[in-house]
């Protein structure tokens, strides 16, 4: 039994896909050698078989020895011994290579996933991605698995070919020469097949990346009633899909009649030469038997060596779709690492917009434009490496991005505005690592106000979440990422929009538990939000204008100071730009104050449930 993952090989070279086979085949040469080893030995004791059946009749029935006879059948029950125990080994062998070079592709493909930050999305959609994991990677496990009996049919072409030279040299050039040509003759045929499987791959990979598109949306989709759309979309996808497989099919086709065809011309007019040296007297009987059995063995290695070349061209469209996704260049990476982290909170500081975010207590990001916000979010949390260079983020006394990637991860943790769940069981997709009580999770879940989702649940924390998530509406999905977020403890904890989805009363309640839960020392938390009510729960709120810090302080002093922040909070109904009229400013004031007085009252609740804390 092995082990998965595999230990980490040297690193790939995607040069080209044929060095990339190469690396595979080096990453595994103690198998690989071993199916040759048991390959050669099995189509050696199958070119042997008929030699001997030929030794057998020539020498011992045919001059009626029986003491002779008596030896060769003995050898014949040995090889035969021999070739059963070999074809087994041989089998596992391949099909152990095989699995070994499919799991190897795929791990490195989901190695390149988990570190490539937003590079890959940007490039590949999540069907293609899945699909370059799953069906390419077995693809190239393929040619690893005729690999063995490739070998082993070359070797039993060489052996054949002798005993076919000490029988008649004439029969020896038609082996020696004849396979070689058998085998380019059918070349001819699998040359289309190459251009018609790489076709119908790039239409699957269509195919399936529209799948997952649709699927992933199919909520909104039905909300607007424009499913149909999609849906015949996919058809149409599906119609070239099933088209271009019909054309390699073809090709298959065309392969196994040329086989058939080619073979047996080669097998006729080796027999009929073999038969009409018999008769002439130049060759024995038992040597006339044994050419026939020459000919039926050499029908596999020219099938085997077509077959080969078939899979080495799926193999090669594989490796070429691998390495399109393993060469793409990575948003984030420790190559240039060489400053430790803080060893102390410290704060980050943003030389793009001049945000700097002190260690300790709640601060909030706000931006007319929601991309500006969302960008310093991820400059925060080192997702773009690339942008980084241009415009540090400085942690402490240092750059962010000359720190070791693993401790900025283990440290800053950033909360996505879209919700990403996965399957398996509802404690493992809110504590992934198992550290964590079932108290300690349905602590964070309290802070997410995430309770409802139980209702829906017949054993809890141990319920399957189906992909995605689907399951639950979108606002669980956005609560259940927020108390996976909370439970990881973070020292920086950015959250970009973590309550967009929840109605008024429940983001309150979210507001006054992160303010409970994240206000101690040794935590930071950001919150990129424009709504009043996470606002209010905020020590400081930095407002962004054009990409650039344009004031900050508490929310309370933000909305009497900054129109432009006002419009942004309340999102400008009535101004004039220019700190609007009096009943303006008393909504703007009132709503504050609602905000503030929610979060106020929540605090008291609070203070009353433990005994009048703080």
């Amino acid at each position: 039994m092995r082990s998965f993952p595999y230990k980490s090989a040297k690193k790939p070279d995607l040069r080209s896909p044929d060095r990339y086979l190469l690396w595979l085949a080096g990453a595994q040469r103690g198998t690989l050698w071993l199916g040759i080893f048991y390959g050669s030995i099995w189509t050696v004791c199958q070119a042997l078989t008929p030699y001997i059946l030929g030794q057998a009749i020539d020498q011992g029935i045919l001059p009626g020895d029986f003491a002779r006879l008596s030896v060769w059948v003995g050898l014949l029950v040995g090889i035969t011994v021999v070739q059963s125990v070999s074809t087994t080994l041989r089998h596992r062998a391949a099909v152990s290579n095989w699995m070994q070079a499919a799991y190897r592709s795929s791990q490195v493909v989901g190695y390149k996933v988990t570190r490539s930050g937003d590079a890959l999305p940007q490039k590949f959609s999540t069907g293609e991605v899945v699909s370059t994991s799953a069906s390419d990677a077995m693809r190239i496990g393929e040619i690893f698995d005729v690999v063995a009996r490739l070998a082993g049919s070359v070797v039993g072409y060489l052996l054949v070919s002798y005993l076919v030279f000490q029988t008649s040299w004439q029969l020896g050039l038609v082996v020696l020469v004849g396979v070689p040509l058998c085998g380019a003759a059918l070349l001819f045929v699998i040359r289309p097949l190459q251009r018609r499987q790489k076709d119908q791959r790039e239409a699957a990979g269509q195919m399936t990346a529209l799948g997952a598109d649709t699927v992933a949306g199919l909520r909104v989709l039905r909300g607007i009633g424009g499913e149909h759309i999609f849906v015949e979309r996919y058809r149409e996808r599906s119609r070239a899909t099933q088209l271009a497989g019909n054309k390699v099919a073809y090709s298959l086709a065309d392969l196994d009649a040329a086989q058939v065809f080619v073979v047996g011309v080669f097998s006729v007019a080796f027999t009929w030469i073999g038969a009409l040296q018999a008769v002439s007297g130049q060759i024995e009987a038992g040597q006339l038997v044994a050419l026939y059995g020459y000919a039926v063995f050499l029908v596999s290695p020219i099938r085997t060596a077509a077959d080969g070349v078939s899979r080495f061209i799926r193999a090669h469209v594989g490796a070429k779709r691998i390495i399109d996704v393993l060469s793409t260049p990575s948003a984030v990476h420790d190559a240039e690492t060489t400053v430790p982290a803080p060893s102390a909170p410290s704060a980050l500081v943003d030389s793009v917009t001049g945000v700097m975010v002190s260690p300790g207590g709640l601060s909030a990001i706000v931006s007319g434009d929601p991309e500006h916000s969302a960008s310093l979010a991820r400059r925060l949390g080192r997702f773009e490496d690339a942008v980084l260079r241009e415009a540090q983020v400085r942690w402490g006394d240092e750059a962010l991005h000359l720190m070791p990637l693993r401790e900025v991860r283990s440290r800053i943790v950033v909360s996505d505005a879209e919700p990403q769940l996965f399957t398996g069981t509802l404690r493992e997709e809110l504590d992934p690592t198992g550290e964590h009580t079932d108290a300690e999770i349905m602590a964070a879940i309290d802070v997410a106000s995430a309770e409802d989702v139980f209702d829906g649940l017949e054993d809890g924390l141990n319920d399957e979440v189906t992909e995605k998530g689907r399951s639950f509406s979108g606002g669980q999905r956005q609560r259940l990422t927020l108390a996976r977020a909370v439970l990881t403890e973070a020292e920086v904890l950015v959250l970009i929009e973590p309550t967009s989805a929840v109605d008024a009363h429940t983001e309150s309640r979210i507001a006054t538990a992160l303010r409970r839960t994240r206000n101690t020392p040794g935590h930071t938390t950001v919150v990129v939000t424009a709504s009043p009510l996470l606002l209010s729960a905020m020590d400081t709120v930095a407002f962004l204008q054009d990409g650039k810090l344009r004031a900050q302080g508490t929310h309370r002093h933000l909305l009497d100071t900054e129109p432009d922040y006002r419009k942004v909070v309340i999102r400008g109904e009535g101004m004039d730009g220019h700190g609007g009229t009096a009943a303006d400013h008393a909504a703007s004031a009132q709503a504050s104050a609602q905000a503030s007085n929610g979060v106020e009252l929540a605090n008291n609740s609070n203070n009353v449930m433990h005994g009048g804390e703080n």
